[in-house]
Parts: C-alpha cells; structure tokens; sequence
C-alpha cells in the first residue's frame, strides 16, 4: 500500500499481510482525527467485533499535531502530541480487533484544501484495497470545518471508484453536532447497547484528552443514552445507547446528487416540520 504522506501509519493488529488485512474489510469508518471512529461509530465496530466474517478498518485523515493540550499535556510539543495520538489509535484498534487502522499524516490544513488531491487519491487506494460493505464518515451537517472538510474528499473518492466497486451504503454520523434536530423517518438508527463495557474501553483510551480536560467518553456516552430515551416520547425504551446517522447513499448511487443540495434537504424539512407543529398549536 503506497500512501503519499511518508510517516502514514498501517497498523494491523493481528500482524496479517497488509493486502489480505484490508481485504477482510466489510466495514470502514474514515474520521478526521484520532478518536472520532471509537467515540462516533461505535456501531461497524461493535458489530465487527469478533466476528470472523465482518470486519472493521479504521482510517484518521489528520496527524493529531494541532489538538488541544491543558493539564498533563499542557507542555507538550506538536510532535510529542503526534505522537502520543497515534500511539492511542493504535491501542484502540488492537482493543477492537480491527481488521487494520490506518492514520493518513495529514495536517488539518492540508485536509481542508480542496485543491489537495493526495487525499482522495489515498482514500481511493484503500477503498479499492478493502471495498467495504458500508463506509462511515462525518456527517456534512456537523459544525467542524475539519470534520466537514473529510466528508467531501469522503465522496469524491468513491465517485472515482468504478461502480461495481463502490459500498453499498455511505453514512454521516453525529459528532460536533447531534442528529436529533432530523426528521425521525429520515434519521438511520444504530442500537449500540450490546457491550457498553467495549465502548467505555474504548472511549477511555484517549488520556491525552480525557486527561486533558475534554471529557469526550462522558459526553458521547451522554448522547448515546439521551438519544435512546429521547427517541420515542411514547414508547418505553427499547435500547439503552443509540447512534443517529444521515443516509448518504444517495450520493454513492447519484453522481449528480450535489452534496450540499442532499444536506440543506434535510434541514429544510425539519424547518417545515418545527413551522408547521408550532402553526398548528397557534391555530394557524
């Protein structure tokens, strides 16, 4: 596997062959930085863990140089942070048995310019290598440029790929923004109760930000949980964590499907929906 950034990193946790590693893959979630697959989409990888015919490869587009450091970390150098991020991906990865994880080298820079194709042409090569059922990325309504940024080369590059080698299905799911603001019908529902001590490992490893000062493995436990209760205002609970995804695979199916168009749809039917229930109550 030839990547374009010279200290990208192939880990295989199993130390298979890195070809016959990615070839396993039935499940890839592609995130910007260092931590966003365990904390985000938990869903391929619970449902990969330890199956022998599903698999899970994980790919982190950014270096982890520019993340935020306070306490413990507060001294450390952009290298040293590199460092310390890529050796905790890696320990989550053997945690949950992946089929391989890879970690790209990009700068945020460098992954927000559009202009920048190594990127795509990277994601192709691994796409093409483990051609996964399904592929899990950020959502294009989140509020993270970087997270934002990742989406689009996301598309652009199975676009690029020959149809027959595309995933089935392409999900957005929920980070620096909840999804609870979509319309139920058109939310993606992914019950995640099954091992929640996987998850809070999981979700724990990330000392360099847990230590911190950012609790990420509280909050996003927090949103797992608020989203199984908050889900049915008339139901009992039928799960205890629950992850929302936006359905992208329109735009693996449509290459004419504009990728903006496909958001604001979402966000213009919830405006309706939250206009119209309060006209109703209005007599309007």
């Amino acid at each position: 596997m030839k990547l374009h950034k010279p200290h990208a990193d192939i880990f295989i946790p199993d130390q298979l062959p890195v070809a016959q590693a990615l070839a396993r893959t039935t499940h890839m979630g592609i995130g910007a930085h260092q931590d966003d697959l365990e904390l985000m989409m938990y869903h391929p990888i619970l449902a990969c863990f330890r199956q022998v015919d599903q698999w899970f490869t994980g790919v982190t587009v950014t270096d982890g140089r520019g993340s935020s450091r306070t306490g413990p970390y507060a001294d450390y150098s952009d290298e040293q942070m590199r460092d310390v991020r890529r050796r905790e991906q890696r320990h989550a990865a053997a945690l949950g048995e992946y089929a391989a994880m890879v970690q790209l080298d990009y700068s945020s820079k460098e992954a927000k310019d559009p202009s920048h194709r190594h990127l795509v042409e990277d994601l192709k090569a691994l796409l093409l290598a483990a051609q996964p059922e399904a592929v899990y990325t950020h959502n294009p309504a989140d509020k993270h440029d970087t997270h934002v940024a990742v989406v689009v080369p996301v598309v652009q590059a199975i676009r690029e790929l020959p149809r027959e080698k595309r995933p089935k299905a392409l999900y957005g799911m929920e980070a620096w923004r909840s999804l609870d603001w979509m319309q139920d019908d058109e939310k993606v529902i992914f019950d995640v109760s099954a091992r929640e001590h996987l998850y809070a490992t999981l979700s724990g490893v990330w000392d360099s930000q847990i230590g911190g000062g950012k609790r990420y493995d509280l909050g996003c436990a927090g949103r797992k949980r608020a989203n199984a209760t908050l889900l049915a205002s008339h139901a009992s609970d039928k799960a205890t964590m629950i992850e929302f995804g936006m359905d992208l695979t329109p735009l693996v199916q449509d290459d004419a499907l504009d990728l903006v168009e496909h958001t604001r749809g979402f966000i213009r039917r919830f405006e309706a929906d939250a206009a119209a229930r309060l006209a109703r109550r209005l007599g309007q």
